[in-house]
């Protein structure tokens, strides 16, 4: 019988991979275009990404450092205006979308990166993320400012709102809708496959691992099925709630899994603390003079940018439906919240698992290592990243793997519960919010649950990534236009938390705002 099945899932997986593999192919050409650079085929759609970045940076002169401790006093709710509309909290908001980005990335396309890129990849990843901490502030400010507050008080914002309504305020309405469009499509996209399908299959080949490889249980189709169930029993109800429910099961759930996977890294680097100055030394020597590293430099830098932006999302345009719903008058305060999201994902999270991999080493690392330097192909799936790690662990925490599954799960958990409400953002954008169209959507995605614990669907995957960095393509050049936009909402913030600092209260601060002229007050006097 569980041939039988087996034989089923492998015809469905074969029939789906045959009409959807030409399709991959040609956006992958596309989307994935390289060009040569001393020899190294360096990835177009990367440098857009990083340049943005980049400009945004200095656009708004390094507001990712300035305004940093700006960002934590706002989190912890010191700026917190009464009556705001919206949803969540800046801490909820947060934590949201840090749910949506730290997951697989993290732990498997970190190990990926240093593998082939070796260890000075890790230098390029914090770089990467601290300039995407620049354009996360752009997209989630303007995804607060043109979000909308329907009824029922429930808020939709994103990219297709502010790609359709600040265009159309600069003159270039027409131009506005199609970017719109063609952003809810490619994020709505990737929801199903990416956001979705990859990470409940990517948590079951983790729990498959430690509980007996080809024996186990879960291997079976019977057991893939009912952890599929599972998942999606467990989503559905998260779902059901909407974005109160969504903010206040990662605003618990998100700070755990942070803490007991840097816990566990910082366990490992405490162990071998002898060995941290010369695992650093190694990750800035190899960042700029990489030996044996296929690619050399360039080889080094592509793969820590590409895994970077593929962890923290940046420019992508999903996080600004997260922050799009927090309980701000001031889109800019959630702009600045905004920035931390890189810095968790990427600076912190991403560094951690590179240290512990290069100290840690394990037989898998060192062989993707050995492979790199000769110039062999490398398997990049995800669950040969997810081996790496867990390898690694295993070198100094034997008992760390098992821990490591329910971390793996708890992450795919929340990254597909905060993409489920992403997607259902687009879905309403594209087809109209009402109880009919949500529900249908609700049931189509939970179905892509279970189906991703029964297939390997790799031809998709790689169709949702395609479909993912045009997303970005399209966000990023609404960006630049509405660039001037955030600088405007970022001086009345400034200027606003100055005031709060200098101990006015709110409501002098708002009667002066809706009385720029101080006429109504000349009058009163």
């Amino acid at each position: 019988m569980a041939d039988t099945a087996t034989s089923w899932t492998d015809s469905v997986e074969e029939a789906v991979n045959g009409v959807f593999e030409p399709v991959a192919e040609f956006l992958g050409d596309i989307v994935f275009h390289t060009v040569d650079v001393l020899g190294t085929e360096f990835p177009l759609i990367v440098g857009w990404l990083v340049v943005a970045g980049a400009i945004f940076t200095a656009y708004f002169g390094f507001a990712q450092v300035r305004h940093f401790r700006l960002a934590l006093r706002l989190v912890r709710g010191k700026y917190e205006q009464k009556n705001a509309p919206g949803e969540v909290s800046h801490f909820q908001a947060l934590t949201s979308a840090v749910s949506g980005t730290v997951g697989l990335g993290n732990i498997a396309g970190v190990a990926i990166a240093i593998s082939i890129g070796g260890p000075g990849a890790t230098f390029w990843m914090i770089l990467c993320g601290f300039l995407g901490m620049a354009t996360k502030f752009v997209e989630c400010t303007l995804g607060v400012k043109y979000r909308e507050i329907h009824a029922d008080g429930t808020v939709s914002g994103g990219p297709m709102l502010y790609l359709r309504k600040g265009l159309a305020e600069r003159g270039l309405a027409g131009l506005g809708k199609v970017l719109a469009v063609l952003s809810a499509v490619m994020l709505l996209f990737f929801t199903f496959f990416g956001g979705n399908l990859f990470q409940v299959n990517q948590s079951l080949e983790q729990l498959q691992s430690v509980t007996g490889k080809e024996n186990s249980f879960f291997s079976t189709s019977g057991g893939a099925l009912l952890f599929g169930v599972l998942i999606a029993v467990l989503v559905s109800l998260v779902l059901i709630g909407g974005m109160r429910s969504i903010g206040a099961v990662t605003s618990r759930l998100v700070p755990s899994m942070a803490i007991l996977y840097v816990t566990a890294c910082l366990l490992v680097i405490g162990f071998n603390i002898d060995a941290v100055p010369d695992a650093i030394v190694t990750i800035f020597t190899e960042a700029f003079a990489p030996e044996g590293v296929a690619g050399g430099l360039l080889g080094a830098l592509i793969q820590g940018f590409r895994r970077a932006t593929f962890s923290n999302e940046a420019g992508i345009g999903s996080a600004p439906i997260a922050h799009s719903a927090v309980k701000t008058k001031r889109p800019a305060t959630e702009g600045v919240v905004a920035m931390l999201e890189p810095f968790i994902d990427t600076v912190v999270i991403c560094t951690m698992t590179a240290l512990t991999i290069v100290i840690a080493g394990g037989p898998l690392y060192q062989q993707t290592r050995d492979a790199a330097m000769t110039g062999e192909a490398i398997d990049t799936s995800t669950s040969a990243g997810i081996s790496i790690t867990s390898d690694a662990f295993d070198t100094a925490l034997p008992w760390f793997p098992y821990l490591l599954t329910i971390a793996v799960i708890l992450f795919a958990f929340s990254t597909v519960i905060t993409w489920g409400y992403y997607g259902l953002k687009c879905w309403g954008f594209l087809f109209g919010h009402n109880r009919t169209t949500d529900l249908i959507y609700k049931i189509v995605f939970c179905t892509v649950i279970i189906s991703g614990a029964l297939l390997s669907l790799g031809v998709l995957v790689d169709l949702a990534d395609a479909a993912l960095f045009l997303a970005a393509l399209f966000n990023i050049i609404g960006l630049y236009l509405l660039a001037p936009v955030v600088k405007k909402e970022l001086r009345k913030v400034l200027e606003y938390t100055r005031r709060r600092d200098a101990g006015e209260t709110e409501e002098q601060i708002e009667a002066d705002e809706a009385d720029p002229t101080g006429e109504a007050t000349s009058l009163a006097k």
